[in-house]
């Protein structure tokens, strides 16, 4: 009895399982506390409103995407992180790149924690982007789902 099919079958799915699990992005994460202390989503200090973007799907696992807030770079998502940004009251953009660029304005209140789901579409070549303003329950849903990312607060 010849054997060989089923031996082939066990290699190609071994190589499929590689590519697959191997395709993930990675990004570099955040802190372990500073994580479980967003996820009690308390205000924001004093003065500022509070976003979280964030990205809780599965598909394009193996593309980073850049976001930028009023124009400032804090960081890359990978499948399944989010990021947490404090800013004044006043309006806002996020901005998510990717094949194509997705701009969402958000018009921010003092106090107040906004979330913004990043989701992932496919491009033609690459992976596309779409900034969504999330429902409180889906936002907190979603970024229980993720973890944070590390990336950058910057000065607004």
């Amino acid at each position: 009895m010849k054997e060989y099919p089923v031996n082939r079958l066990y290699t190609l799915t071994a190589l499929v399982l590689t590519l697959v699990l191997g395709a993930c992005a990675s990004v570099p994460m955040g802190d372990a506390t500073r994580d479980t202390t967003l996820k009690t989503f308390a205000p924001p200090r004093a003065e500022k409103a509070g976003i979280y973007i964030y990205r809780n799907e599965s598909m394009g696992a193996a593309v980073k995407m850049d976001l930028q807030v009023d124009g400032k770079h804090i960081g890359q998502t990978a499948s399944k992180t989010y990021f947490f940004v404090e800013v004044p009251p006043g309006k806002h953009t996020v901005t998510s790149i990717a094949e194509n660029t997705d701009v969402l304005s958000i018009d921010t209140v003092a106090g107040k924690l906004y979330y913004v789901w990043q989701e992932v579409k496919m491009g033609v070549l690459y992976a596309r982007t779409r900034l969504h303003m999330a429902t409180e329950e889906d936002g907190r849903k979603g970024v229980l789902e993720s973890k944070l990312a590390n990336g950058v607060q910057p000065e607004f």
